[in-house]
């Protein structure tokens, strides 16, 4: 019965998700019509010892991000510069190529460490207006986003610093570079399914006569009084984002102690944090800041009278963005604590092949979570132990189960009510009933290269 309990939490807020209604108001009635169902004496304490926990803590740590992510997304939309950027990549690689431009900009984004949410706000401006100007259906805009910023460059390819791919290392002993060739075969697998699934989407609207389409919301307003700039200097700002962030990342923790402490006044109240939790976030923000400054430094007069209406929005934007994922980590938490989650741990730690094991154990938990992180982290602290023991026995590297376990995370997590999607279709204007259908075919893709990649790995050996 347990087991039913979880399930029916997960496919009512897939449900109701699919269906419009706001997560933010339908999460914890999920997570908490389990628990009543399970314990009701349970649900005072559940809903503010851990649900609201976990939602504040999220807010704790990611809404700086997601506002000054937003704010940056709409700088460079109000400043003329993604107009220039599409222009010019319009130009570069041709109207029949506006797919694997975003697809390129968002991977080159993530790959220098800027954070996924992040990416959606700053690719989503020059998105649009590209899809606007060569006549793609919006619909198709969160598909694309999808595949280069939640796919290959989140937790595949080589060295990203991702936090999907950061954390299987501290429980297998490696690196982010773990089996790079692996990585590079998953890359290349996702990549070319993805395009071309995308590119036959494309084709069968063109052949209806279906075009960008009208009557959306969250337009990006293009401003033709702003004169047009040099598409270099349009992109320094997505150059100094990521340029910084990496540069950050490698020196915060070096200016701090392990637990980083400050006394403001003689005598005061101390302030101290874990460096290490919060070094990539500060560097992220840093980045952002930078970012946010040199648009302003290149583009200060037609931003200066948009700037207060703007801003506006993009904080509107940045509040529930940030509040839809929160409650989906506070519904993942509670849903892990429930006897049914055991149960479901239990059933898929009986899988005997190490590999399919792992692969299957990780996605499946990030699905019910609605987290790549929250899955992968949950699946490994309970059962690395096994998984290690268990690939010793089968003579299978650690660098291959590590990578196995990244790719995994980042398969069937973006089920409807994962907060990534909902950010995405939020801050696109669309709806799960418009775009859903390809953002799914994504995860189906991104779930069936993890299999690929394991089935390369015993045919050949490498890794």
């Amino acid at each position: 019965m347990s087991f039913i309990i979880c399930l029916a939490a997960l496919f009512f807020l897939m449900f109701v998700a699919y269906r419009g209604f706001s997560v933010i108001l339908f999460a914890p009635v999920a997570a908490i019509g389990a628990v009543l169902l399970t314990d009701p004496g349970a649900v005072p304490v559940v809903f503010s010892g851990l649900f609201m926990e976990k939602m504040v803590g999220f807010i704790k740590l990611y809404f700086p991000v997601f506002l000054l992510g937003a704010v940056f997304g709409k700088l460079i939309e109000l400043s003329g510069f993604s107009r220039s950027i599409v222009s010019a990549i319009v130009k570069l690689l041709g109207p029949g190529r506006a797919i694997l431009s975003i697809v390129l900009v968002g991977a080159l984004l993530t790959y220098g460490g800027v954070s996924l949410f992040v990416v959606v706000f700053a690719v989503y401006p020059f998105g649009a207006e590209m899809f606007r100007q060569v006549g793609i259906p919006k619909r198709l805009l969160p598909a694309v986003v999808a595949l280069g910023a939640f796919s290959f460059t989140m937790d595949t390819l080589p060295g990203t610093p991702q936090i999907q791919n950061i954390i299987p290392t501290t429980f297998f002993k490696t690196t982010a570079y773990a089996a790079p060739i692996l990585g590079l075969v998953g890359t290349v697998f996702i990549l070319v399914v993805g395009l071309s699934y995308l590119e036959f989407r494309r084709r069968q609207a063109q052949k209806k006569g279906e075009g960008y389409g009208s009557g959306h919301i969250n337009e990006v307003v293009v401003d033709e009084s702003v004169p047009p700039v040099s598409a270099w200097l349009a992109l320094s700002p997505l150059v100094v984002v990521g340029v910084a962030n990496l540069v950050f990342a490698r020196f915060i923790p070096t200016w701090y102690e392990a637990t980083a402490s400050v006394t403001l006044t003689e005598g005061g109240h101390a302030v101290s944090v874990p460096t290490a939790s919060w070094a990539a976030i500060w560097s992220v923000q840093a980045a952002l800041l930078l970012g946010i400054l040199t648009v302003l430094l290149f583009a200060f007069k037609p931003i200066a009278g948009k700037f207060a209406s703007g801003s506006k929005d993009a904080v509107g934007g940045a509040l529930l963005a940030s509040l839809n994922t929160a409650t989906e980590y506070g519904f993942g938490a509670v849903i892990a604590a429930l006897p049914g989650f055991l149960v479901i741990k239990n059933a898929l730690s009986a899988i005997p092949n190490p590999l399919i094991n792992e692969a299957i154990t990780v996605t499946t938990l990030a699905g019910i979570t609605g987290s790549a992180s929250g899955g992968l982290s949950i699946a490994l602290a309970a059962m690395s132990e096994q998984f290690i023991a268990q690939a010793h026995a089968y003579g299978i590297p650690l660098e291959v189960m590590s990578r196995v376990a990244s790719m995994a995370s980042g398969g069937m997590d973006t089920l409807p009510h994962n907060g990534a999607v909902i950010t995405l279709l939020a801050v696109t204007g669309l709806t799960h009933r418009q775009s859903y259908g390809d953002i799914f075919a994504i995860t189906i893709i991104k779930t069936l290269a993890v299999f690929f990649v394991i089935g390369f790995y015993w045919l050949t050996g490498l890794y």
